[in-house]
């Protein structure tokens, strides 16, 4: 061969020796250019597109050390034999992604997992960010403690006990990106051989966890008090996954009984464990929030994690999880040489943030802001919506509306989607996907919608479910 028709921009901002790169790259693996075939010399190629030599010679140079074309003494540039090892896709990546279908568009998304972005306290991080990087810090930005900054554990443990009435100290504390990560590494902790009991319907990530890591997974159904104990025991777990002060998605608050029978199931067998997920216990509108089920634990047999991916911002990717002494121990020996997964950067600003009052004010105040929107919603639904009964009310940041007229799940869903309202339905978070016999239940959430952009939406909600006679 010797010449290549490449036709070249200079005006581009792609330099020219990569877009000749390019183009003898996607003739080699299109298979216009043949194994073996000889490309032009580098002075022939610059001299023929007009470039300086050290160009068409940067070109090469990247296919070589790629492997495309081969360098043999004294005979030049030759196309490397790849044909028939594997078949390269014919689309580029512009045209997969305009083939992909797009993302219908909601006016309105009533999405239970929304978080009021515009609430964030941005002064605040901001402020305490400069402050954490004004001094020249070398140890910030070395490996820190794998459970997480002993001052970020303090602060933890010290508002647990007062918020929350957990018993904890800050080595008992261990902090990573998300609740994700810490059921993983809680996991790699237990060891294998466990069965995990979660209620159903439930959080449907934890189930998928627990299958991924090799855990036998089973449901356990619920009752108007949270996951039924005599259901548990015959399941044969020995773990079990629950959210007692604030069910997701239910919002069933597990009362006292229950909890104590809770407890007493994981004393009776040694190696049985409750995992307490507290996801959203911040967020309760009636009456004082509902102390933590590890309060009442005396045996040990309580993990409680805790997450501020809802009470701050997901994207801080922090949550914490407490262990009892003695999975604290097996935590240290099995794990304790997992570094942590959180910035110590990030972490300290946390800490200033929890110690200098800044986590309470912003609480207090996001809290109010979501009780005017649940106030607002429970009575745009009892006026516009008059026919549903309404669950889960007075805590968390969504509502469940309860329909027995026969109508299907799917229906109601398309009928609000015809509105421009996206709403979600209970079936999503059973394991088994089916949805309770002679009622449909939908699940609407309001942390992330003003007021006013809730009355529209629940007004467009009345009109799509009006059933005409």
């Amino acid at each position: 061969m010797n010449e290549l028709t490449i036709s070249l921009n200079p005006k581009a901002i792609t330099p020219l020796y990569q877009q000749i790169y390019a183009y003898i790259k996607e003739e080699i693996r299109k298979g216009t250019i043949p194994s073996g075939e000889k490309l032009p010399s580098t002075r022939a190629l610059c001299r023929y597109l007009d470039v300086s030599r050290s160009t068409v010679e940067l070109a090469y140079e990247q296919l070589l050390s790629e492997g495309y074309i081969e360098s043999q003494p004294y005979r030049g540039y030759f196309v490397s034999d790849i044909e028939g090892l594997y078949q390269f896709s014919g689309r580029s990546g512009a045209e997969a992604k305009q083939e992909t279908r797009p993302e219908k568009k909601f006016r309105y998304d009533f999405t239970p997992n929304g978080v009021d972005l515009k609430s964030f306290p941005y002064n605040a991080w901001r402020k305490l960010s400069r402050e954490c990087l004004s001094d020249d810090r070398a140890e910030l930005f070395r490996l820190g403690c794998p459970q997480g900054e002993y001052g970020l554990r303090n602060a933890i443990s010290s508002y647990l006990y007062q918020a929350r009435g957990v018993n904890c100290t800050p080595d008992q504390v261990v902090v990573g990106a998300g609740n994700d990560y810490l059921l993983m590494l809680l996991c790699a902790v237990l060891g294998s051989g466990h069965r995990a009991a979660l209620e159903n319907p439930t959080y449907r990530q934890a189930y998928r966890i627990f299958q991924n890591l090799s855990y036998e997974v089973c449901t356990v159904d619920m009752d108007g008090k949270g996951m039924r104990v005599d259901e548990l025991k015959d399941s044969g777990a020995d773990i079990a996954f629950v959210m007692p002060s604030h069910q997701y998605p239910l919002g069933t608050v597990m009362p006292i009984r229950r909890r104590l029978e809770l407890l007493k199931w994981a004393e009776e067998e040694e190696g049985r464990y409750i995992i307490e997920d507290d996801y959203d216990s911040e967020f309760r509108y009636k009456g004082k929030p509902i102390p933590a089920l590890q309060g009442y634990d005396g045996s040990g047999k309580v993990i409680y994690i805790g997450t501020f991916s809802k009470s701050i911002a997901p994207a801080i990717r922090m949550s914490y999880m407490v262990l009892p002494e003695p999975v604290c121990r097996m935590y240290k020996e099995r794990c304790g040489f997992i570094s942590s997964t959180v910035s110590k950067v990030d972490q300290l600003i946390l800490q200033k943030f929890m110690e200098e009052g800044y986590y309470e004010r912003h609480l207090n105040k996001t809290r109010a802001l979501y009780r005017s929107r649940h106030d607002m919603l429970l009575s745009a639904v009892k006026e516009m919506i008059p026919d549903v009964r309404i669950s889960g009310e007075n805590a968390g940041v969504h509502l469940l509306l309860h329909f027995r007229d026969g109508r299907s799940e799917k229906e109601l869903i398309q009928r609000a989607a015809e509105k421009g309202v996206k709403v979600y339905g209970l079936s999503e978070y059973y394991v088994d996907g089916k949805e309770k016999e002679g009622e449909t239940v939908i699940l609407l959430g309001y942390a992330n919608m003003n007021e006013e952009n809730i009355r529209e939406a629940v007004k467009l909600l009345g009109e799509a479910w009006k059933i005409k006679v």
